[in-house]
């Protein structure tokens, strides 16, 4: 297998691709990270597939993050390609805006620490969901909510608070509104600098010795994840056996 070129925004320098990039590079990916607010984003046409990781900003501030408007054009554009993609957090709320859902402040408070969030029945047909276990453990930090899925999204995984935790769009693009490319600094940074919503954390959720342990068993349950990502990427790419079908052609919103 050629190694499969992946582009990686990251709209936040709070929110690296960290042990996220790792595991995809482990599985045969070659990552390209662009910050999408510094400049013109690359081609679309010179990668295999695409992640779009979170942020601290509203999904729905164009005013002042203009460059939204971009991100969204080319996670419109990958979908209708049939290139995969990736969405976590901001990125899947960004996913979901650009083929036809609705992102809104969450109407439950922020959510936010190690939680787990449960499997659909559908996902038990779906390449990447399959083999995860029935409730995996993820990060939470977010207090926007995906409101409304966009038309025809399968949703994958839910949680109680705010069911629209994992879906896929078109052939092969993912959200994810949870994280599972942050380490323990990460999470504690990000407390620093949002205490409110640290705050709704269980208590001594965002301990260190709990954001430790919890981290093992997300890297447990998710590098494989990351790696079949990688194989799915290769397949539609025509680097491994099994040629996906043509293209079809989806509405750019």
């Amino acid at each position: 297998m050629s190694l499969v070129r992946v582009l990686v925004l990251e709209p936040s320098e709070l929110d690296p691709v960290g042990p996220l990039g790792d595991w995809l590079r482990d599985a045969g990916a070659e990552l390209e990270i662009v910050a999408p607010a510094e400049g013109p984003l690359p081609p679309l046409g010179d990668y295999d597939a695409v992640v779009c990781l979170g942020g601290e900003m509203s999904a729905s501030d164009d005013a002042v993050h203009p460059w939204f408007a971009d991100v969204r054009k080319l996670l419109a554009e990958a979908v209708s390609a049939r290139k995969p993609v990736l969405g976590i957090c901001l990125g899947a709320q960004l996913l979901a805006l650009a083929t036809g859902g609705q992102v809104r402040a969450g109407t439950r408070g922020p959510e936010v620490g190690p939680l787990l969030v449960a499997k659909r029945d559908v996902a038990a047909q779906d390449p990447l969901f399959a083999d995860l276990p029935f409730t995996p453990d993820v990060m939470q930090f977010h207090s926007d909510e995906i409101h409304v899925l966009p038309p025809s999204a399968e949703l994958l995984a839910s949680s109680p608070r705010y069911p629209n935790q994992a879906f896929r769009v078109g052939a092969c693009a993912y959200a994810l509104q949870f994280h599972i490319e942050t380490t323990p600094h990460v999470v504690a940074r990000w407390c620093e600098n949002s205490p409110e919503s640290a705050a709704a954390a269980r208590p001594g959720d965002v301990d260190d010795g709990r954001l430790r342990s919890v981290h093992e068993d997300i890297a447990e349950t998710w590098k494989p994840f990351a790696e079949r990502f990688v194989r799915l990427a290769a397949r539609y790419a025509g680097s491994l056996p099994g040629d996906p079908p043509p293209p079809r052609s989806l509405p750019l919103v």
